[in-house]
């Protein structure tokens, strides 16, 4: 490795005003002042954690150089050149860092996680993937919208062993979107050195499998770092298509401080000191009589006064007080509710043609709404839901995916983060397992972290009754019951299929849309032709009774009715959750303080699903009331069998009757 690194920097000044080369030199500067002080603050114990970018200085000022105000980049902890050279006012960077409520995220997150439309900036998450797959789709928006923007987002190497990486980067490939995929390539992951992170002489190379340009710059080298980004960024304006950039550099101190740096080599610290960014530049500048040392000492002054001026801002803010109900109202955006009131007109129609319908009238009323997910253009979906959507709509906004669940959730929030709205097919609910990490960790804690909204709905095909095996039977609504920031619907009507669907678009929170494939051909209602929204949160009451409350959703809602038609004596209130988040509580206590009596039915197996915590929540709301135990009715704790008499083993179906004596009987 010390043999490729040269002792020096080689700049070409090329045509480059006087005036951009000390603007150069001054933003790299300015976050190096910064990290210095930050340090002496981490060992007084002023900051609690701090990931240096000491020595690659040069990639971030050169990148955000290069690209206009308004073009998103999202960067990543070592980027702190691009929070300065963006602007951002040094006191609400330094309340960020002390958790105080003037930063970004009023204490929620750390460091560099955070986002700021203001300055078109959107941080990382720890997951350091997901941010890809976002640009891909903040690119996407600027082609939909005939922008000719480009996009810049940031990698380390190790990040390039991330499924995220090539998935974000054969999305952007075949859609030809204007990503400038950057990677630092600053020798090691945490301790890990790039010999034991990738088998490759250089990172930039898998551009060519992605069918994309690809470039490997001196990550130290300013002006080669300016230039080139300054190319390509034109470039990419006026020929939308995506870009992999490998800067070659190095990390001058640890992973974060805590870390140190005694597993690097002394002899190639020292090597690359000696290719220090801004000291080889300043060098150069002085030889060049570009600079005079006593600019630079006004450069240095100015610098410091800034950083001391808002440190002083930042200490003086006052702690965060903690307020539950101010935690509690950011964890989602607020959603003002428009009631569309079905006209009187009506036709018979199947489940499945009423989430099409209510599908086909969001994307009329909505413009700017992109539908993606795999075989859903001129296919129509493997349910044919989509059917005929292309000739309607076109292939920019009815999109076939590559076979990469994540990058499509990661773009469908980089749409939303443009300003669009976004409804992602799951070609079986089975398989959001593989989007399963933007979806609670992205998604979900967006507006907590950072008040940007995720306006993006996940359609959920599940449930089992088709003989279609494990993989394809799943109905996994708890696995997002229990993520703070998702919202649940799981309707068992075309009625409200329809409704709940135009309700779950126009809400700009994240939606996981349940759609039961047992009923899109077996269940039939009279629906209203036109557009019409149900509110979330609120039950359907669908029979009344004295003796018992079943609460339930989804396929259960029919077994439990077709139950009770076989059963006249029994006399029961039948509650149709509808939504599970957010659950409408008080219809259930209602019932429960009447009745005395509840059973909760769900089709998944039993531990851990929703139905533990209904019960505990009618233990805890309605004990007093209670005239027995709650009763939990869900399938067999095995995964869901393919043949026909083992799935009708498995499923609660056949255990509900029983279990509704048992408690009417207690």
């Amino acid at each position: 490795m010390l043999t490729s690194i040269k002792n020096h920097i080689t700049y070409d000044k090329r045509n480059l005003d006087d005036r951009i080369l000390l603007q150069l030199y001054r933003n790299m500067l300015k976050p190096r002042l910064i990290e210095e002080k930050m340090l002496i603050l981490l060992r007084q114990g002023k900051v609690s954690k701090w990931f240096s970018g000491i020595g690659q200085e040069a990639i971030s000022v050169g990148v955000t150089m290069a690209l206009q105000n308004n073009e998103y980049i999202l960067p990543m902890h070592r980027n702190l050149g691009v929070f300065t050279t963006r602007n951002i006012p040094l006191h609400r960077l330094f309340s960020q860092w002390q958790g105080k409520a003037n930063g970004f995220t009023k204490g929620r997150d750390r460091s560099f996680h955070f986002g700021t439309q203001e300055f078109h900036i959107v941080g990382m998450i720890s997951h350091l993937g997901p941010q890809l797959g976002v640009a891909d789709g903040i690119a996407l928006a600027s082609n939909l919208k005939e922008k000719g923007q480009v996009t810049a987002v940031f990698t380390g190497e190790g990040g390039t062993s991330e499924g995220d990486f090539h998935e974000a980067l054969n999305v952007a490939s075949v859609w030809q979107l204007p990503v400038i995929f950057c990677i630092e390539n600053n020798g090691y992951g945490l301790s890990t050195p790039t010999k034991e992170q990738y088998n490759c002489k250089d990172l930039a190379d898998r551009g060519k499998g992605y069918g994309m340009d690809s470039f490997v710059l001196d990550g130290n080298n300013i002006i080669e770092v300016y230039t080139k980004m300054l190319k390509l960024a034109e470039s990419l304006r006026k020929r939308p298509r995506p870009i992999l950039i490998e800067f070659k550099t190095f990390r001058m101190r640890g992973h974060e401080e805590a870390s140190g740096t005694k597993y690097v080599p002394s002899e190639l610290m020292s090597a690359w000191e000696a290719k220090d960014p801004i000291s080889n530049f300043k060098d150069y500048l002085l030889t060049q009589k570009i600079l005079s040392t006593t600019k630079d000492e006004e450069y240095h002054n100015e610098i410091k006064a800034e950083i001391e001026a808002g440190l002083k801002l930042a200490f003086e803010e006052e702690a965060i007080v903690p307020n539950e109900s101010v935690e509690l109202n950011d964890v989602y955006k607020t959603f003002e509710y428009h009631h569309f009131e079905p006209k009187e007109v009506k036709e018979e129609i199947r489940f499945i043609d009423a989430v099409s319908q209510g599908l086909r009238q969001s994307m009329q009323r909505h413009k700017d709404l992109v539908i993606m997910g795999q075989d859903i253009a001129e296919y129509g979906g493997v349910f044919k839901i989509t059917e005929g959507f292309v000739e309607e709509f076109g292939n920019e906004r009815v999109r076939n995916t590559p076979i990469c669940e994540s990058a499509i959730v990661e773009a469908a929030m980089g749409l939303s983060i443009a300003g669009m709205k976004a409804v992602v097919e799951m070609q079986f609910a089975d398989f959001v397992s593989s989007g399963f990490n933007p979806i609670v960790n992205y998604l979900a804690k967006s507006h907590y972290r950072w008040n940007e909204k995720a306006d993006v709905v996940v359609r959920m095909p599940c449930g089992a009754g088709v003989a279609a095996g494990p993989f394809h039977s799943q109905t996994n609504e708890a696995w997002f019951t229990k993520t703070p920031g998702l919202k649940v619907v799981y309707p068992a009507f075309p009625y409200d299929a329809k409704g709940l669907l135009a309700t779950a678009i126009n809400d700009p929170n994240p939606v996981l849309y349940f759609e039961h494939k047992a009923l899109y051909r077996t269940i039939k209602q009279e629906v209203p032709t036109d557009y019409f929204t149900i509110p979330f949160g609120q039950a359907s009451l669908l029979k009344e009774g004295n003796d018992i409350t079943i609460i339930t959703y989804g396929a259960g809602v029919h077994w439990a009715l077709d139950t009770l038609e076989k059963n006249d004596d029994i006399d029961a209130d039948v509650i149709d959750l509808r939504t599970l988040q957010p659950l409408d509580t008080e219809s259930i206590y209602k019932s429960v303080r009447k009745t005395g009596r509840a059973i909760i039915l769900q089709e998944d197996s039993l531990f851990g699903g929703i139905a533990s915590d209904l019960s505990a929540l009618i233990m805890e709301n309605c004990f007093e009331h209670l005239d027995a135990p709650v009763k939990r009715v869900a399938s067999m704790e095995t995964p869901i069998p393919f043949i026909n008499q083992l799935e009708n083993q498995y499923l609660a179906k056949g255990k509900f009757e029983a279990a509704l004596r048992e408690v009417l009987e207690y």
